[in-house]
């Protein structure tokens, strides 16, 4: 297939559906979109039908032209990861993987612009994290919950706002940062650099003052990155975890026990903040972002260094920090619902404590006038005791 061909294809795509946030390719299903978190078929002309892995097999020939980093990495590992460009429209994070001994591919819309954190409606905080000198933040969640959408309008802002150099070390490149005020250096995985250990090892003699990290799979790239962070370095990075506590807990997995005690003293000390992310569909469709918040105070320092017990967890002093602008995934998501945002279902079924949460909006539906349980026609007997009396 020649780059012309799947240009075209790609754009009757878009032209079909504008709000495609991942196109699918794979054997034995026709070309489909995901929208609005819902898969649905793409017609476009010529119509190739149920996909063929001939079909598959030219595409990617096309998307990979002749990298052989990118070969390897599909032959090594089954899957390989590259940007794609559809010039003037839009550009793609792409992987290509194995599967069922075929291959598939899934391609990931990107902005042609980097987002700024008043487009996503961020919460405030993120201005707060622009202004860090040094130190840890990491954004956490699911692959597909815009973790790297809001490290790059975090870049944005900062890039705005501030003259001081900036490297990012992606995989691949997502967002196209121009110079601003900020000076930034893009790195890319496989063309760059080779591993973001390596990678994030060099930036340190490159003189960054910030350092993106696009993710940080290994031990050896988050010890660099509590090394940066601990030289004067803001370290900007994301994990897969669900939520704050299970972000700590992760790091503090990746090294042995007779490390732990350290690990925890210097993580609690370089950890500034941890944002988590849920996307969830909205009532009139389309999706937001739910977001927990966990911010390093003299609480979290404690549970870092000696872990959680009994009622001192994550969760508790999260829940009962917002002075310090912290908020769980249940008091945001419970929020969205006041505003009628979502659904009880949609709010239930992304919660994390589900009790506490269905606390939560029970007060909310009791404020609106709303029924809080489904039992009716509850009465109180007032015969029971003399029944009970004459039986004996």
């Amino acid at each position: 297939m020649l780059r012309s061909q799947l240009d075209h294809m790609v754009g009757q795509i878009l032209d079909y559906a504008p709000n495609t946030s991942d196109i699918i390719f794979t054997v034995g299903k026709k070309i489909q979109a995901e929208v609005d978190g819902e898969l649905s078929d793409i017609p476009v002309n010529p119509d190739p039908g149920k996909l063929k892995p001939w079909q598959i097999d030219c595409i990617v020939e096309c998307l990979l032209n002749r990298n052989m980093k990118l070969y390897e990495d599909l032959i090594k590992t089954g899957s390989c990861d590259l940007s794609y460009e559809l010039r003037g429209r839009s550009r793609f994070r792409v992987n290509v993987f194995n599967q069922k001994g075929s291959l598939a591919i899934v391609m990931r819309k990107l902005s042609m612009e980097p987002p700024s954190i008043e487009q996503l409606g961020l919460p405030e905080i993120f201005y707060q994290m622009a202004k860090e000198k040094f130190g840890l933040i990491l954004v956490t969640g699911a692959t597909g919950t815009g973790k790297s959408t809001s490290l790059a309008a975090l870049i944005d802002y900062i890039n705005s706002t501030q003259k001081k150099h900036i490297i990012t070390l992606e995989d691949p490149i997502e967002f196209i940062h121009p110079h601003k005020k900020a000076t930034i250096n893009q790195r890319e995985l496989g063309i760059d650099f080779d591993t973001f250990a390596s990678g994030l090892r060099a930036a340190l003699r490159q003189a960054p003052k910030i350092i993106l990290v696009g993710e940080m799979r290994d031990r050896e790239t988050v010890e660099i990155a509590l090394e940066a962070s601990e030289t004067g370095h803001l370290v900007l990075g994301t994990l897969h975890t669900s939520d704050a506590g299970q972000t700590v807990n992760r790091i503090i997995g990746m090294f042995d026990l007779a490390e732990e005690r350290l690990i925890r003293g210097r993580l609690s000390e370089s950890l500034k903040y941890v944002v988590s992310q849920r996307l969830l569909p909205k009532k009139k469709g389309g999706r937001v972002a739910a977001f927990e918040i966990m911010v390093n105070n003299i609480r979290i320092r404690d549970l870092i260094i000696n872990g959680e017990q009994g009622e001192k967890t994550f969760y508790n002093v999260i829940e009962s920090g917002s002075t310090y602008g912290m908020i769980t995934f249940d008091q945001y998501i419970a929020k969205l619902f006041e505003d009628d945002i979502i659904t009880e279902e949609v709010a239930m079924l992304n919660g994390s404590d589900k009790a506490r949460l269905g606390q939560m909006i029970d007060k909310i539906k009791a404020k609106r006038g709303e029924k809080v349980s489904d039992i009716e026609g509850l009465e109180l007997d007032l015969e029971y005791e003399k029944r009970i009396t004459d039986y004996k």
